[in-house]
């Protein structure tokens, strides 16, 4: 099933998400929904929020369905290490058609449960890197525009409210 994306004024974006304590077959169809979302909405990573459920659940391809071993789920992450800096233009599927330059570390380990919940380690860098960390931010309400200065930050709720206001948002 492919789920509609939530868009940035929608509270749940805004909300740490909850842990998830049940890995059973509800949570991998849960899973393959949010893959099949993700590809249908031009994605390289997807997390629960960002279809309107506040779980501690995310996934990620950053080949786009080319290495069917790159398939990322993380559940329950936590960001355990960061090294180096890197800035690169950056958008959101929540937030479209908005694109900035976000400074994030170049590397980047996480520690996840998997759909059955077993604990494992994934160290990303460059474009896997700045997935980990934009994905486990949403689980933890916070959208990439809150990396950027006061004023983009500003400038773009200006012109979604704008949008919002026309019935474009």
């Amino acid at each position: 099933m492919i789920y509609p994306i939530v868009k940035f004024g929608n509270p749940v974006l805004e909300k740490p998400s909850e842990t998830v304590t049940v890995f059973d077959e509800e949570l991998q169809k849960l899973v393959d929904d949010m893959f099949e979302s993700m590809y249908a909405a031009h994605g390289v990573g997807l997390a629960a929020p960002q279809i309107g459920i506040g779980r501690r659940i995310a996934v990620i391809d950053v080949t786009f369905k080319e290495d069917t071993k790159a398939k990322l789920v993380l559940i329950n992450p936590e960001i355990i290490h960061t090294e180096g800096k890197h800035t690169q233009n950056e958008g959101c599927l929540s937030i479209p058609d908005f694109r900035e330059n976000v400074a994030r570390p170049s590397k980047v380990t996480v520690r996840a449960q998997d759909v059955h919940g077993k604990t494992f380690e994934k160290t990303g860098e460059e474009l896997l890197a700045r997935a980990l960390l934009h994905e486990t931010d949403h689980l933890n309400g916070k959208l990439y525009i809150s990396h950027l200065s006061a004023l983009k930050r500003d400038l773009i709720k200006r012109k979604i409210r704008k949008m919002m206001k026309a019935g474009e948002w």
